[in-house]
């Protein structure tokens, strides 16, 4: 058998899965086709049910339930990991200044836009951009404030910028629960048993990838772009943690409330 998998070229995602898709572990009679893209580009795709298994926002999850089941291991959950607001000069912003200013975003089914819609319910001039984009768009003053993630956290003060909100903490500080970013879902029509085969090879392959850690592997650097090692161990230990081996009572709490925000926005 045969199924596709679909992951950011990110380190954490690269981390959890090489082993599953370079022969590090044995999957016995499946086999997996990755197919690497963006995280919005996976969040559309699982709005089509393009994939057999994918990384997507928990906003994406949320809309393809019917479709999708979320698997236990590869979450990408924590504390201390939300997206940052971010802007081009170190003023303060009021939050009528930012919900009346222009913001551009990494997608609008990404948890990045939930929680900063969240924080801001009242912010209604966005743009979204892939998230690799959206320093740059505020370097170039294209828009006022712009809302950052993955690698960015550690890259933009390089560039001049200044962090107005962290919008992790604000979540964390209102809803007492960790912020749960992304997940990995399998398609229902698969059926329990390649759920659950599933589920313990990206447990497998996450174990065997600690197992070398701090050593970062070819596969993880090769679709790191320009990321230098540091950045790419900062990377994996902010996103990929014991959450992302098995989501556990906690996980799954803060998805639920998570989803009971999304509820309230899309309703």
């Amino acid at each position: 058998m045969i199924l596709t998998i679909g992951f950011s070229p990110c380190p954490n995602d690269t981390f959890i899965f090489d082993a599953l898709v370079n022969g590090g572990i044995d999957t016995g009679d499946i086999q997996f086709e990755p197919v690497l893209e963006d995280v919005e580009t996976l969040n559309r795709w699982a709005l089509e049910g393009k994939l057999d298994i994918t990384k997507l926002s928990f906003p994406a999850y949320f809309k393809t339930s019917e479709t999708y089941q979320l698997l236990n291991a590869g979450s990408a959950l924590g504390k201390g990991v939300g997206p940052l607001l971010i802007a081009h000069s170190d003023q303060h912003f009021s939050d009528e200044e930012v919900s009346n200013a222009s913001i551009v975003l990494p997608g609008v089914n990404t948890t990045a836009n939930l929680l900063f819609s969240f924080a801001f319910p009242g912010a209604v001039n966005k743009e979204f951009k892939v998230f690799h984009e959206i320093e740059d768009a505020v370097v170039n003053k294209e828009a006022d404030l712009g809302v950052i993630i993955h690698e960015n956290r550690f890259t933009y003060q390089q560039k001049g910028l200044h962090k107005v909100v962290d919008l992790g903490q604000h979540w964390e500080e209102k809803m007492g629960v960790p912020i749960p970013l992304g997940g990995i879902v399998i398609k229902k029509s698969l059926g329990s048993e390649i759920y659950d085969r599933v589920n313990q090879l990206i447990h497998q392959s996450l174990q065997q990838s600690f197992a070398h850690y701090p050593a970062v592997s070819g596969y993880v650097k090769d679709h790191a772009q320009a990321m230098s090692e540091d950045v790419m161990r900062q990377h994996i230990e902010l996103y990929v943690n014991n959450y992302s081996l098995d989501l556990g009572a906690e996980g799954k709490k803060a998805i639920s409330v998570l989803q009971e925000v999304f509820d309230r926005n899309n309703n």
